[in-house]
């Protein structure tokens, strides 16, 4: 450990200056040995497109697309997947015994009954992020996954982003010892919801975009256990949507702390930064965007920043679905079940039930996001 001088206050950074080789750490999304497993998306909506296209990429076998709106799976037809069979009632879908696996788009009101309708027809599913609107209820999915032996992931894509995912592995691994902090600020513009379904959830910023964070923070903070969070919302001056574009999260665990800064109303100079503290070093991440970002890691050896490759937006969307086959093939749970989201919601739900009351709440007192 490097000498710190009483004499200069602490202000002479320790850090090592010399370079080393980043560490080859497996933050790549993965693929089952065969893409034997047949797939049926469910929900033809905006986000399929990002899904179908990263299938298509990784070579994964869809074979049914189901919408009410005929025109919305025809159109994803004949972009991704020309011999799938389009169907307008999922039910019809999941009564097909060659269907392994299924993608499950909507909205989380629409979502809840065709996951459980597709757990009790014994079809692994792949559910779109937020898992659920209530713990109780994503319990009670992971449970009837349990007893149907089947597998319930859940598309938090984030995990996959290789940013995301090289911090994730660096700290499995143990590169930093024992995460005693971690700090993700984003500052973009999330005007672009207005006049959409979407500036109407109250909380889009701390519930429907922020979940990624929450869940990313819950996987970086392994088995520290959150004790309180206080979050504030408010609206900026210059924003356009009709929700509040700021929110702010401060998380104490019993050994560990954690802040998450949402600045959504950031029109020019976008900045996103993730710095992790541990007790053997750190490593952070910044970038204009989620997409591109520079990974840096120091240690008592040195400093290394590993040249990344892919990006959150196709990559995220193909580990998540690799990820559930390979649970599939290889007999276990995924890493991104439907159980090991509900950390990362307990946190959420807790943040949101803070920013209305103004007050600090424990994480699993509230269990559903307040309306």
């Amino acid at each position: 450990m490097a000498n710190i001088s009483k004499d200069d206050y602490g202000l002479k950074d320790p850090t090592p200056r010399q370079t080393i080789s980043a560490p080859l750490l497996p933050y790549r999304p993965k693929d089952p040995s065969t893409r034997d497993a047949r797939i049926g998306l469910i929900g033809c909506g905006g986000i399929s497109a990002v899904h179908l296209d990263e299938y298509k990429r990784a070579k994964y076998k869809v074979i049914a697309l189901c919408d009410v709106s005929r025109k919305a799976a025809t159109s994803r037809q004949q972009a991704y997947y020309p011999k799938a069979v389009i169907y307008t009632d999922y039910r019809e879908l999941l009564k097909r015994k060659d269907i392994d696996v299924v993608d499950i788009t909507p909205h989380p009101d629409q979502r809840i009954p065709i996951v459980e309708a597709s757990l009790q027809a014994g079809k692994h599913v792949l559910s779109q992020k937020p898992f659920v609107t209530d713990l109780k209820t994503g319990r009670r999915l992971v449970q009837l996954a349990r007893r149907k032996k089947v597998r319930l992931a859940v598309n938090q894509n984030g995990r996959w982003a290789p940013h995301f995912s090289y911090i994730r592995q660096a700290i499995d691994q143990g590169l930093l010892g024992d995460v005693v902090a971690a700090h993700m600020a984003v500052h973009w513009d999330h005007n672009f919801i207005k006049g959409t379904v979407f500036d109407k959830i109250r909380h889009i910023i701390l519930y429907d975009f922020a979940i990624h964070w929450f869940d990313i923070l819950n996987c970086f903070m392994g088995n520290e256990t959150p004790v309180e969070v206080f979050a504030t919302f408010t609206k900026s001056r210059s924003q356009k949507a009709k929700q509040r574009m700021l929110a702010q999260v401060n998380i104490r665990y019993r050994n560990a702390q954690a802040s998450l800064v949402f600045n959504g109303d950031t029109k020019i100079g976008w900045l996103d930064q993730t710095f992790i503290v541990g007790s053997k070093g750190t490593i952070g991440s910044t970038g204009p965007t989620f997409n591109k970002q520079k990974v840096t890691l120091c240690t008592k050896r040195g400093q290394a920043s590993p040249r990344l490759v892919g990006s959150w937006f196709n990559d995220g969307f193909h580990g998540t679905m690799g990820e559930l086959l390979c649970a599939i093939e290889q007999g276990r749970e995924p890493t991104n079940s439907g159980a090991s989201n509900l950390g990362g919601l307990a946190i959420c739900f807790a943040a949101v039930e803070s920013a209305e009351c103004g007050k600090p709440v424990r994480p699993g007192t509230v269990g559903r996001i307040p309306s």
